[in-house]
């Protein structure tokens, strides 16, 4: 006689925010081990958009909202990027008037809208006892915000910034960094063809590790980080000095996004926010390329060096996880199920000092995960501190928190 297990509950799982490789693994770890250990998994889709959506009418088809998960269907997509499940930046909290559900309009007609209520009768709707959401600081300020109205939530880090709290890793960010490196070793023969300064901009808002870590693995001479306002006339005497002792007659700089600056702001693509309050940047790399440019020939003879501007972008976020970024969502994804398992709630998946281990899930809001300056970056050469690794987790500097 076969053994059947009595169904032990529903979990909802969620991604949500920008895509990285390592979401699918991290969804088929969920699932592979719920549906073994008797739960029904449900597929939450396009983040918290899918349950904002959700039609409480059982006789209603809405695979735009959500989906039942089987081994079949995450094993097919476990080994892939991105997030079939599909993702937003919803926040449910701030939902904008011409954003609310067709179906809740004549409910909610401020110009911002908390349809946080909506959220927990859609939870009730679907049966969810327990909720995964996978996402970064911005996903997971919301999961804490449910945590504290009483929905059980799991959360796992997922960010190429790499800046969740309360953890040194996120998935997404081994596979920004290595192709950083690798695009970066690709562009120097251009740079080093045409005898040019070679400035890339990459990911990072308001942390810096995906432009410090490439650079002390040596895919740059220099980076600019939001943690620290740059002099742009250093910056270029740097490049500059860089460029003369290399035979090639190159140099490299990796720009964060969210780089500043001296007495500057950061530089945004356009006015318009999201739902969390962020205008969306870009900018910053052409900007610094200009006037490296312009500035060059002070420190070059007075003769101009023509500087290569690249934005990395979605390059960097797109495609196959790495064998880090395929690995750790599935420990995160299985750390997720021994809580539900234990009966446990409110808590972080996360990896620190080398252990895989779980902290209360307010931590992602109770503080920021930024590059501590003082330790590990260099203001006046604009680069990393090549020393004290002793102790380190194996990204360096992304234990503090």
């Amino acid at each position: 006689m076969a053994i059947v297990k009595r169904k032990k509950g529903t979990i909802g799982i969620l991604t949500g925010g920008g895509d990285v490789p390592g979401l699918n693994p991290a969804i088929r770890a969920v699932t592979v081990r719920a549906i073994r250990e008797g739960f029904k998994v449900i597929g939450l889709r396009r983040g918290w958009k899918g349950i904002v959506s959700c039609i409480r009418d059982k006789k209603l088809h809405q695979e735009e909202c959500f989906q039942i998960l089987t081994e079949e269907i995450v094993n097919r997509a476990g080994r892939t990027g991105g997030t079939f499940l599909h993702t937003s930046r919803t926040r449910p909290s701030h939902i904008p008037k011409d954003d609310v559900p067709d179906h809740l309009k004549d409910q909610y007609q401020a110009d911002l809208n908390d349809l946080t209520a909506e959220v927990l009768k859609n939870l009730d709707f679907l049966g969810i006892d327990y909720l995964v959401a996978i996402g970064g600081d911005d996903t997971l300020s919301y999961g804490v915000h449910l945590s504290k109205q009483g929905v059980k939530v799991i959360a796992i880090p997922k960010t190429m910034d790499n800046d969740v709290p309360g953890t040194d890793y996120c998935i997404g960010f081994s596979t920004c960094i290595t192709r950083t490196i690798e695009m970066t070793h690709s562009l120097r023969t251009t740079a080093g063809s045409h005898e040019r300064i070679l400035a890339l901009e990459v990911f990072g808002r308001y942390a810096g590790f995906t432009a410090l870590l490439p650079t002390m693995a040596g895919a740059a001479n220099r980076c600019v980080i939001p943690e620290y306002h740059f002099n742009i006339e250093r910056l270029t005497e740097l490049l500059v000095q860089d460029r003369f002792t290399n035979p090639s007659r190159y140099s490299v700089v990796l720009i964060s996004e969210g780089a500043t600056f001296a007495e500057g702001e950061m530089v945004f693509k356009k006015e318009e926010k999201d739902q969390y309050g962020h205008k969306k940047l870009g900018g910053i790399g052409d900007q610094i390329s200009d006037q490296i440019k312009e500035i060059s020939a002070k420190f070059n003879h007075g003769r101009k060096i023509n500087v290569i501007s690249q934005r990395l972008g979605y390059l960097v976020r797109c495609g196959d996880p790495d064998a880090i970024d395929s690995i750790a969502p599935m420990a995160f994804g299985n750390l997720a199920l021994n809580l539900i398992l234990n009966g446990s709630h409110a808590r972080l998946v996360s990896l620190r000092n080398g252990r895989y281990d779980d902290v209360p899930i307010d931590v992602v809001t109770s503080i920021k995960k930024i590059v501590d300056v003082e330790k590990y970056y260099n203001c006046d050469r604009l680069r990393p501190y090549y020393e004290s690794f002793e102790s380190k987790p194996l990204f360096i500097m992304t234990s503090d928190y």
